[in-house]
């Protein structure tokens, strides 16, 4: 039986191919945030092209492919960190700093909380609020950073509210946490779909403080979440060399190292993704934000968290209604202070995005 706590993660297509008896082909996921558009063209004409290349083992320092990542996001081949995907880089900063109370903006991703738990620590959460449309009151939180804090956890663009902390928000609360000796790490998972992306990414920070640490990846921007290759930036050298003393090498294989040299060199890709979900992330948003049956809150990422007002339609049973039309939302009661009455759905391709439109409405528009 379904549990009233089980929910479906955006890459549990086989459980809901087996509970439902919906082929996982035929399954449109609004609640993986992965980019509608897949794997570039590029990328897939220029990777069949080196597969030799898992003849060799990957050079153990990655230069090639930190010096191409330093480019993209504009900072020193130095400060950059690869490995197998972003959950790795978690573990190893956790395993690494082992911090004994930890501090998380919630709602948000429940990996933070289980790394931590693994490593013996204990973690506390400060909540948005819904009546601030789960903006974060940066005067507040920093009233609420004191020197028993060891660690201070944020995503941002937040999933699953979709709000972001702009660089001179974030540089104030860095400035509180040194003050009272609290590391910092950011997820900047979804920082790439964000307007202004400039004004959001904190990796300009890396040069001036040394209790930052911010991770990304390749899963959702770049559509590749079976790759494994994510990156970290830090300005901390002490604390990559500590890193790497834990370590395991070549965790990132020589396929992910080309194919990240060819992705984050592919502008056009980059700018064709940015326009498509600027424009349908604002077609969704003005369409559903007429109706009175649904609040939306203001998304800075590519995905928009959604409160039903209806009474009788819970996410539950909004979940239901679309997974039989091959629709896949995410139900996000399980997150921390969310409750059945909030759905995230991602942005997809127009006609895809039509076709939730149509399945919200046939519960929802009065």
């Amino acid at each position: 039986m379904l549990r009233h706590k089980d929910h479906f993660h955006g890459s549990d297509l086989e459980k809901i191919e087996q509970y439902y008896g919906i082929p996982k082909e035929k399954i449109i996921s609004f609640s993986a945030n992965v980019n509608p558009l897949g794997i570039s063209q590029r990328l897939k004409e220029e990777l069949s092209g080196h597969v030799d290349v898992i003849t060799q083992y990957p050079d153990r320092e990655y230069t090639r492919l930190r010096t191409c990542i330093a480019s993209y996001c504009s900072t020193r081949k130095e400060h950059i960190l690869v490995g197998n995907g972003a959950t790795e880089l978690i573990s190893l900063l956790i395993q690494t700093k082992r911090p004994r109370k930890v501090l998380i903006l919630g709602p948000t991703y429940s990996e933070y909380e289980r790394y931590v738990s693994l490593e013996g620590g204990n973690c506390l959460y400060y909540p948005l609020k819904e009546t601030e449309q789960f903006e974060l009151n940066v005067e507040d939180l920093c009233r609420k950073l004191y020197e028993g804090l060891d660690m201070l956890i944020l995503c941002n663009p937040n999933n699953p509210t979709s709000s972001a902390i702009s660089r001179p928000d974030m540089r104030k609360i860095l400035d509180t946490c040194l003050l009272h000796g609290i590391f910092v790490m950011i997820d900047e998972t979804y920082v790439e779909f964000t307007h202004e992306e400039e004004k959001v990414s904190s990796v300009p920070l890396t040069h001036d403080y040394n209790n930052l640490f911010i991770l990304r990846g390749t899963s959702k921007f770049f559509a590749s979440p079976g790759l494994r290759l994510g990156y970290a930036v830090t300005g901390n050298q002490e604390l990559l060399l500590e890193i790497h003393g834990k370590k395991d090498p070549w965790t990132t294989n020589s396929l992910a190292e080309v194919a990240g040299k060819i992705m984050f060199q592919d502008k056009d890709y980059i700018r064709q993704t940015r326009e498509l979900i600027f424009r349908e992330r604002e077609r969704m948003w003005k369409e559903l934000s007429s109706w009175q049956t649904v609040k939306l809150y203001p998304p800075k990422a590519n995905f928009i968290l959604m409160k039903i007002l209806k009474p009788e339609i819970t996410a539950q049973l909004l979940f239901e209604h679309c997974i039989k039309q091959g629709l896949m939302i995410r139900n996000c009661s399980t997150f921390p202070f969310l409750d059945e009455s909030y759905i995230r759905f991602c942005i997809m391709l127009p006609e895809q995005n039509d076709l939730l439109l149509a399945a919200f409405a046939q519960l929802l528009k009065d």
